[in-house]
């Protein structure tokens, strides 16, 4: 019977926990947006949580009954040759994936396991309601195994060397029946859905086994969301980026003109009753250990103003993504305020907001986003040097590993000296994971780092410099006056195996 018929056994993981190995872990949730202008909105004390759908995995155990015969070789390789071996081997799955599911860090829903033996049965499989399959090869044919491997592109392949009875493919899994790797940084191939790789193999590693679903779970939430873009989008020196986003990923970008908007923050700056809560946030928010306000209230007040417009549109679209276009500029007179402190205010509670509506760099940042479970920072590269780059923007979360604030101060925006923007004081020792896309060609460098300082030049109030890991005189080449993307922790495996799947070439420093 197909997946779609089986009932489900849904084990919610929390969010961004493992990987970051932070203790408290904040929770995952429906994407809806809630409604707008409720009196707990905002509210710094709620946990984080990610707007995103679970990953629905299908377990597949495959196997072969072997038959003794006298005077013949009658069994292959492997310790799953009885139906008895089988049901062991059954429940030894089962234990891994409960314990699995409860330290995964993103949510997943995993279906009953399949047992199987037949061409026949594993063909019933396709077309089923999952959106993974988790594929045990203990045994069986060649002709069986393509057949496990029809039931989905998105197919993670598990075998056993040393973690329970050896599996005969983890001996016969070769490229006649996976694709090899891609020569350097190319893509193995272009468009979606990808087929399976030898990079989809795991042998024994639970924690690596974690890491490919997590990139499935990035990329099913990734392909097709919805995105509120205030003034329209556009691309840093790509003008093609929104409509490659449009037709690569299934973006929908919703275009919303500043005329409608200007009506709703004119109306909400006349309602004292939505004035009042805004008060009471701002005061809430200057109670927020290691807050420290250094630009006028009144600034503050309007970010707030301005939030609940933002979650009025993000929930009107439904979408979990927004960004601004002309936020140096045409929003300013309309909310007397800057648009900085409230794009860190929808992130800091898990949704993902993005200044300059950026198609280039907007992808990368959604997807980090779903790897990370985290909030991404998006921000201007400097020129690299002695391994060397300095991170700085305006519009930085403070709850950068989706469980505490940082120390931050509220300033003006940088460009302007006017409005509410974060200036965050990042951990020095942080480990933190970059993207660099080369614009709109398909191509994107990974680069991990560690913060070192958190200074105060005369350039965007949110400022790090960060020592690079690796070959940093590699990034010499990748100069392109370009924004980046970053989230604490290191990602580059995660977010190499989704962006493969995605048709993007991955590279690393």
């Amino acid at each position: 019977m197909g997946c779609c018929e089986m009932k489900r056994r849904t084990f919610l993981g929390m969010t961004a926990g493992m990987v970051a190995g932070h203790g408290a872990l904040p929770a995952a949730c429906d994407a809806r947006v809630p409604d707008a202008w409720a009196p707990d909105l905002w509210d710094p004390g709620r946990p984080y949580a990610v707007r995103a759908k679970p990953l629905r995995v299908l377990p597949i155990l495959m196997y072969r009954v072997a038959e003794k015969r006298e005077e013949a070789s009658w069994k292959s390789w492997g310790g799953v040759q009885t139906h008895e071996a089988a049901s062991a081997e059954a429940a030894r799955i089962q234990g891994e994936l409960n314990g699995l599911s409860s330290r995964a860090g993103f949510a997943v829903s995993l279906l009953p396991l399949a047992r199987l033996t037949t061409v026949e049965e594993a063909r019933g499989l396709a077309g089923g309601d999952c959106d993974a399959v988790l594929l045990y090869p203990a045994g069986g044919s060649g002709e069986l195994l393509r057949a496990c491997l029809a039931v989905s592109d998105n197919t993670t392949i598990f075998v056993r060397h040393r973690s329970g009875p050896v599996y005969y493919w983890y001996e016969a899994l070769s490229t006649r029946y996976l694709q090899p790797r891609p020569k350097g940084a190319s893509p193995a191939t272009s468009g979606m859905p990808h087929p399976v790789s030898v990079d989809d193999v795991v042998v024994d590693d639970l924690s690596e086994l974690i890491a490919r679903l997590r990139a499935h779970y990035a990329v099913r939430n990734f392909i097709g969301s919805r995105i509120v873009a205030l003034g329209g989008p556009w691309g840093k020196y790509a003008a093609e980026a929104p409509e490659k986003a449009k037709q690569q990923y299934k973006l929908g970008i919703v275009d919303i003109g500043y005329e409608d908007v200007a009506k709703r923050i004119q109306g909400v700056r006349n309602d004292r009753r939505l004035v009042s809560q805004a008060e009471g946030w701002a005061d809430a928010l200057a109670a927020l250990p290691g807050t420290k306000f250094e630009t006028e209230r009144r600034f503050v007040v309007n970010a707030f103003l301005l939030y609940g417009v933002f979650k009025e549109l993000l929930r009107e679209h439904d979408a979990s993504i927004f960004t601004i276009n002309r936020c140096m500029g045409t929003i300013l007179p309309m909310a007397q305020t800057t648009a900085c402190l409230t794009l860190s205010l929808l992130n800091d509670e898990g949704l993902v907001a993005f200044c300059e509506s950026d198609f280039v760099i907007i992808p990368a940042g959604i997807l980090l986003h779903y790897i990370s479970n985290q909030p991404v920072f998006l921000h201007n590269s400097t020129f690299p040097h002695k391994a060397v780059v300095t991170c700085a923007h305006c519009t930085a979360p403070r709850r950068m590993d989706g469980v505490r604030y940082e120390p931050a101060r509220i300033l003006t925006h940088y460009e302007s000296e006017y409005g509410a923007a974060t200036k965050v004081e990042m951990p020095v020792g942080q480990e933190v994971t970059f993207i660099n896309p080369e614009f709109a060609t398909g191509r994107w460098m990974g680069i991990k780092g560690t913060v070192e300082g958190n200074p105060f030049y005369e350039i965007c109030r949110s400022q790090q410099d960060v020592r690079i890991h690796g070959d940093w005189k590699r990034l010499l080449d990748e100069v392109r006056d370009s924004h980046w993307v970053m989230a604490y922790g290191d990602h580059l495996e995660e977010v190499g195996h989704a962006a493969r799947k995605i048709g993007i070439a991955w590279d690393t420093a």
